[in-house]
């Protein structure tokens, strides 16, 4: 009898001394050195990918993409039809992630992309420029498969440099180069497409008109 009571007091002392040292080691120490390592060689990656303005304020994510309440003085995204607003940050639209998952030929969908196309047109028409049906790329009048992409093409960054310029009083040159600017290129120089990140693209934009 005193034999398995001592040998159960063994088991259990030892079973509470191993849960112990592994809740240090993975609850505690193992948490500890992967948020070190990430802070110190991937800070902006660990911390959200934040995008700063000029006065070192976060203005949101590099990763997420965010809306300008239709003001056409910035570049706007790409439409994210069916996503909740946030109601803390009202750029940001992280209600619902999704497609729409209707088919090309979707009625409804045929008919949105025509209203939105026709939008597009119609914003970006300035004195001195029109913009044509062709130059209308499909990132402008589609959304992408998550809802949140922060970025647009570079031909649809181009068709709003006229615009963007003539609201803003700016040389239609000087915005255009800032597009290139902030032009990306394919990851590891051939997986993707080249993108423009509208956030970064804006912040870059309001500096320019602080000058």
């Amino acid at each position: 009898m005193n034999h398995s009571v001592g040998n159960t007091a063994r088991l259990l002392g030892a079973g509470l001394r191993a849960l112990l040292a592994l809740t240090a080691l993975c609850g505690v120490l193992y948490p500890l050195a992967v948020t070190g390592v990430a802070q110190a060689a991937f800070t902006g990656r660990a911390n959200g990918s934040p995008v700063k303005d000029g006065n070192g304020r976060a203005v949101g994510s590099a990763l997420i993409g965010q809306g300008y309440g239709g003001d056409l003085h910035w570049f706007q995204p790409r439409p994210s039809a069916g996503l909740g607003e946030n109601t803390v940050n009202t750029r940001y639209e992280l209600l619902v992630s999704g497609a729409s998952n209707k088919a090309a030929d979707n009625p409804e969908l045929v008919e949105a992309v025509k209203e939105t196309k026709a939008k597009v047109l119609a914003d970006n028409t300035v004195p001195g420029y029109t913009p044509t049906a062709a130059q209308v790329p499909a990132d402008a009048v589609t959304s992408s498969g998550s809802g949140l992409d922060p970025h647009v093409s570079p031909a649809y960054a181009a068709l709003q440099v006229h615009r963007v310029a003539h609201l803003n009083a700016l040389p239609v040159e000087r915005v255009r180069a800032l597009v290139e600017e902030h032009t990306e290129g394919r990851s590891l120089g051939f997986m993707g497409e080249p993108r423009v990140n509208v956030l970064e693209l804006n912040v870059a934009l309001e500096a320019l008109t602080r000058r």
